[in-house]
C-alpha cells in the first residue's frame, strides 16, 4: 500500500500529539467509534425487519474504552442475524462464503482509511484500541470500524439479487470497489464515502490537538421496518 507521507504541511506537529495522547483520551475515541458501529449495524438490522432494540440499548451501555465489550456482544448478534437463514453464515476470515466479499470489501475499505489517515497527517500505525507489533494500520483498523456496516450492505444487495456469490468474480469486485463512492451522511452533509472519511480524519487529528473531543462518523438511516 502506497501511502504520501509527505502530503500534510503539519504533520510532524500532528504526529507528536498523536504520540502523546493520554490512555484517558483513546479510550474515550475507542468508545465513540464503538458506540457508531453499533448504530450503524443496528441500522443494517432495521432495514432488513430485524429486531435492533437490543443494539440501540447496548450503544448507551457503552463506556470509556469499552471494557464491557459491547462490540463484541453486538457482533455476535448482528452477524447472526443479518444474513438470509438459507446461508447459515459464520463470520470468519477463513469462513465459507460470503466471507470471501467482506474480506474484499474490507481490504479496500481499510486501504481508504489509511489513506484518509495520512492525508490528515496522522501515522495509522498508532491506533487507539488496536495494538500489534506486526501491524502497521492498527489506527486504521480502529477508525474503520463504523463504515464497516457499509460494506456490509454492498454484500447484502449481491445476495439479495441472487448473484453468485461463492466465487469472487470481476463483477462483483467492481461492486465492492464502489465502496468509495458510496453515499454515507453525517449530522448535516451527506459525501460520497472516500470525501465523507476525510471529515472523519480530520476530525480525530483535531482531537489529538485538543481542539475537539468527538470523532465525526457517518451514520445510516435508522428505520423502523420490524417484521
Amino acid at each position: 500500500m502506497l501511502l504520501p507521507f509527505d502530503g500534510h504541511n503539519t504533520q510532524s506537529e500532528t504526529f507528536r500529539y498523536q504520540i502523546e495522547a493520554t490512555q484517558p483520551l483513546k479510550k474515550q475515541l475507542w468508545q465513540q467509534t464503538i458506540q457508531a458501529k453499533i448504530l450503524n449495524q443496528a441500522a443494517v438490522l432495521a432495514q432488513r425487519g430485524i429486531a435492533h432494540d437490543n443494539m440501540l440499548h447496548w450503544v448507551k451501555q457503552v463506556k470509556s474504552g469499552d471494557p464491557e465489550n459491547y462490540e463484541g456482544r453486538a457482533a455476535a448478534y448482528y452477524w447472526k442475524n443479518v444474513f438470509p437463514k438459507k446461508i447459515e453464515f459464520f463470520r470468519g476470515r477463513e469462513g465459507d462464503p460470503p466471507n470471501n466479499l467482506l474480506n474484499y470489501g474490507y481490504a479496500i475499505l481499510r486501504a481508504i482509511v489509511a489513506r484518509g489517515l495520512v492525508c490528515s497527517g496522522l501515522l495509522p500505525t498508532l491506533g487507539i484500541h488496536h495494538r500489534n507489533k506486526y501491524n502497521a494500520y492498527c489506527l486504521a483498523d480502529d477508525i474503520m470500524e463504523p463504515y464497516r456496516p457499509y460494506v456490509d450492505e454492498i454484500v447484502l444487495g449481491i445476495i439479495d439479487r441472487g448473484e453468485n456469490f461463492l466465487e469472487l468474480g470481476t463483477a462483483i469486485k467492481t461492486q465492492l470497489l464502489g465502496i468509495a463512492t458510496v453515499d454515507v451522511k453525517f449530522d448535516k452533509t451527506t459525501s460520497p464515502l472516500m470525501v465523507g472519511l476525510q471529515s472523519t480524519t480530520a476530525s480525530l487529528a483535531k482531537c489529538y490537538q485538543g481542539k475537539s473531543r468527538k470523532i465525526s462518523y457517518p451514520l445510516i438511516t435508522l428505520i423502523n421496518n420490524e417484521k
